[in-house]
């Protein structure tokens, strides 16, 4: 990728961007089913498994199995774990914090996207945890709602910054945006340029154009955002244990307004709220 402000912003036509649209429907129907799945006494290798043969099931590939020596179609993270957890046979109990992030492949087009939820259901979740979910899923379409044709990308950043010191200063909490790793573009390729920044970001930034397309994903933690990876070279954790949210879509934008790619409803629902134009295509 490109350093910032000096990256390409590939556009995608409209048929291409219909074409993403069936892997990103793919991962959003994926993610639906493991977070109704994922249970009490499960290995995250169980649920990566199911996934796997959901997305193959469905004509799709995995984007993350083998992807620079990966082992999952999934990545699982588990309380402290920010992103990039290896599924494997850790076991999931009631009340852990579990953040799924999945990608498919889709007649050569990706999709990627992520949730965090908690093991049991939400009646299942310490209260501190369910307000780092709700808090890291609004700045994310805090972030969505921001990107529009012929503004500056960074949009996206700012949109996220504000939306989580709005909900630190609501919950009375400290979070912390991971800064080390960001959004990206996406298409023919899983990561692209132009990179998208989960803050602020000084500088003009390039300029969204219409057909550009993007995963937007902000990863929160519930305190300091310092973090380090695991020996397995993949495992992101907080440095203090604290637990950590994480929430991405693959989101298209054209001069019509937004395409939620990997929401199954499109984004339809979010981006009304957020008073942002909803704009499918086919």
């Amino acid at each position: 990728m490109g350093i910032f402000g000096r990256e390409r912003i590939e556009a995608k036509t409209d048929d291409q961007i219909v074409a993403m649209r069936a892997a990103g429907l793919v991962v959003g129907r994926c993610l639906e089913l493991c977070q109704r799945e994922a249970r009490d006494g499960m290995t995250t290798k169980a649920l990566d498994t199911l996934a796997e043969t959901f997305i193959r099931d469905n004509s799709a590939v995995p984007s993350f199995l083998g992807y620079h020596g990966f082992t999952g179609s999934l990545c699982t993270s588990v309380n402290e774990e920010i992103v990039h957890g290896i599924p494997g046979e850790r076991v999931l109990r009631e009340g852990d914090l579990l953040s799924i992030d999945c990608g498919a492949i889709v007649d050569g087009w990706h999709g990627d996207a992520a949730i965090s939820m908690i093991v049991g259901g939400r009646e299942a979740g310490r209260p501190e945890d369910l307000a780092l979910i709700d808090a890291t899923e609004d700045s994310m379409w805090a972030g969505i709602a921001a990107l529009a044709v012929g503004q500056s990308l960074y949009a996206v950043g700012a949109a996220v910054e504000d939306s989580v010191t709005a909900a630190a200063a609501r919950d009375a909490r400290e979070y912390g945006i991971v800064e080390d790793y960001v959004g990206h573009g996406i298409g023919r390729e899983m990561h692209m340029d132009p990179q998208v920044p989960n803050y602020r970001v000084s500088g003009r930034g390039p300029k969204v154009t219409s057909g550009t397309t993007v995963a937007i994903e902000p990863m929160v933690t519930l305190g300091p955002e310092a973090n380090h990876v695991l020996a397995d070279d993949w495992t992101v954790v907080t440095d203090s244990g604290a637990r950590a949210s994480h929430w991405e879509n693959t989101v298209a934008a054209t001069s019509r307004g937004l395409w939620v790619l990997t929401a199954l409803d499109g984004g339809q629902a979010r981006l009304a709220a957020a008073g942002a134009a909803y704009a499918p295509l086919g």
